[in-house]
């Protein structure tokens, strides 16, 4: 909800960010800060302005801004700086109202975050800096964003935890450069001078990490400006909080601490907190033995309890010993059983394919012999049967494949319509059982009188009913004469029909004629086998045919026995004359096709 008595300039401000394309919104941004400079310091002017800015999203931009690419923006890392500092001015001291807490628990997260970020990327472009003009413009950037999240923290405590948790600010306080580190350390000493409290609510790893860090800026770190930074960040800690002091003293991480802080020359500028730090990190001689006896006391009470579990694991070695031997055996068992069923299958595999290779093979040679034995006028038409029984049987299987793949995606459907069919069913039995009970103990309410009005009504339906559908009407003649043509039609259907059947009979029996003749054909052996009256069988009683088997015949047996001079012009399918005079036709010759006797 906007809020009423805007001040113009936010109006108009946040108008022309709403119309300016994208490269010129930062820009524009920056005349907040003349706005918010204008007006006095904690006037009620100025919280009004604060609050015509977060509800015009003005805040928004700002952090959306501070996420883009430095170089894309006019005004490059000075531009960004700036924003830093406008939107720092503009969340303290901002009452947000309805949306308090999307305020405090994702903008200001959000804009602490960022402030990070942007820090990390002004300390990788300041290392990689060349020129130093340059690198006093990115460190001078740096120094006004350390400063905006300081006010911020100031102005909100709660976000000092969540700086002092993130990675960012542990990677800014982990630099080697001396400037950036001393810029970063002054700003955690800043950020603990006002709430130090939070340093311990932080997890213990981020701590010592943080602790690591100062310490061997103390000790390592040749500028005298981050160690005096560092020296006073450790009083400040060891001051605040007496568990970082018993850290200091007590943790083998930082035995020699206090060794390696005398080694400094007296003289120095540091000597005074030095001092300090030496004299807090030093225990009396009564803390001291105190110390030393909780120490042999916790490495005697270590031993008894090592010692303790050392005899539990040796009393269960054998145990563990025999659990392992089982371990191992079963898994070796499983490993054989695993590569034997691997044999199995693979000579299962082998055996199943030899059997393919050698029904294969038979199937060949079947097919072989049968085209030795078949008459080579059939040849074609037993191929042609052969392939039609393949393509049946593949496409028995195929349709068999399709319909179960059918099914099976179908089966849910299926199922959800059988349940919605009973379900439908005992629906309607129980709506069928309120009806026949209703009626059964309804009252009797008598027939309904009809009035004259309401009959009028009726008699006219029935009458415009009877003039729309007209009644047909048909002469004795008419239905005589539509009799007759029926029956002679239903008499000629029914002869004709008779007359098909015996033609369909005569054909069948045809067929099966001839059939039975070309399966006896084929199953006849050969004339070096045939004995006895075996070629008697195979006798025809109709001359054209044994006339045209004996010319056949004689061709066959003139081409094999002629001279090979004779045989040059020849081709393959030419026939070759015999007089008629050469053969006589008997009854008895070979039988090609079954004929009525003359």
């Amino acid at each position: 909800m906007k809020p009423t008595g805007t001040d113009p300039r936010i109006l108009s401000l946040a108008a022309e960010v709403a119309k300016s394309p994208e490269q010129n919104v930062p820009v524009i941004l920056l005349k907040l800060k003349e706005i918010i400079n204008n007006t006095p310091l904690g006037s009620s002017e100025l919280k009004k302005i604060k609050q015509d800015i977060y509800c015009y999203d003005l805040i928004q931009y700002c952090l959306l801004v501070l996420s883009q690419d430095c170089s894309r923006i006019q005004g490059g890392w000075t531009t960004i700086s700036q924003l830093t500092q406008i939107l720092s001015h503009c969340c303290v001291g901002l009452e947000p109202g309805e949306d308090a807490e999307e305020f405090y628990n994702e903008l200001l997260p959000s804009a602490a975050e960022n402030f990070l970020v942007l820090g990390r990327r002004l300390q990788t472009c300041f290392i990689n800096a060349a020129k130093g003009e340059e690198k006093d413009e990115l460190l001078h950037s740096f120094q006004i964003v350390t400063d905006s999240l300081f006010w911020l923290l100031g102005g909100h405590v709660q976000l000092i935890q969540n700086v002092l948790q993130s990675d960012h600010f542990l990677r800014l306080l982990q630099t080697d450069n001396v400037q950036i580190g001393s810029t970063v350390m002054t700003m955690l000493q800043n950020i603990l001078q006002i709430n130090s409290g939070d340093l311990l609510r932080i997890e213990g790893k981020t701590l010592h990490s943080i602790l690591d860090e100062v310490v061997f800026k103390l000790l390592s770190t040749p500028s005298p400006d981050i160690r005096s930074t560092a020296t006073k960040l450790l009083l400040l800690m060891t001051e605040s909080h007496q568990e970082i002091l018993i850290l200091l003293r007590l943790s083998a991480c930082y035995k020699g601490l206090r060794s390696l802080l005398n080694k400094y020359e007296p003289g120095t500028e540091l000597s005074q907190e030095l001092g300090q730090l030496i004299a807090l990190l030093t225990p009396k001689v009564y803390q001291e033995v105190e110390e030393q006896k909780l120490h042999q006391a916790a490495c005697l009470i270590q031993a008894y309890w090592k010692g303790f579990q050392t005899r539990k694991r040796l009393k269960k070695l054998p145990s563990a010993v025999i659990t392992l031997q089982r371990s191992f055996r079963s898994k070796r068992t499983k490993a054989l059983l695993k590569l034997n069923k691997e044999k199995e299958e693979e000579h299962r595999r082998l055996q199943l394919q030899l059997q393919r290779q050698r029904a294969m093979r038979l199937s060949r040679e079947l097919r072989l012999s049968m085209l030795e034995i078949v008459h080579p006028g059939q040849v074609e038409k037993y191929n042609r049967e052969i392939e039609e029984k393949s393509a049946l049987i593949i496409q028995k299987h195929w349709r068999g494949y399709r319909e179960r793949r059918n099914f099976r995606q179908q089966r849910p459907s299926l199922t959800e319509y059988k349940a919605a069919v009973i379900l439908q069913r005992a629906t309607l039995k129980f709506l069928e059982k309120c009806r026949k009970k209703k009626k059964l103990f309804a009252p009797w309410q008598g027939l309904q009188d009809l009035t004259d009005a309401r009959r009028v009504e009726l008699k006219q339906q029935v009458d415009e009913y009877l003039r729309r559908h007209p009644s047909s009407q048909m002469s004795d003649v008419t239905s005589r004469e539509l009799h007759s043509q029926a029956q002679e039609q239903l008499q000629h259907y029914l002869m004709g029909r008779a007359l098909e059947e015996r033609a369909q009979q005569h054909r069948e029996a045809l067929m099966a004629q001839i059939s039975t003749n070309i399966e006896q054909l084929m199953k006849a052996p050969s004339l070096k086998e045939a004995e006895g009256k075996e070629p008697e069988l195979f006798l025809s009683r109709s001359r054209p045919v044994a006339a045209k088997a004996k010319q056949a015949h004689l061709t066959t047996l003139k081409h094999i026995q002629a001279p090979w001079w004779k045989k040059l012009g020849e081709e393959a399918g030419d026939e070759i004359y015999v007089p008629k005079d050469e053969f006589s036709v008997e009854l008895g010759t070979l039988f090609i096709g079954g004929t009525k006797p003359p």
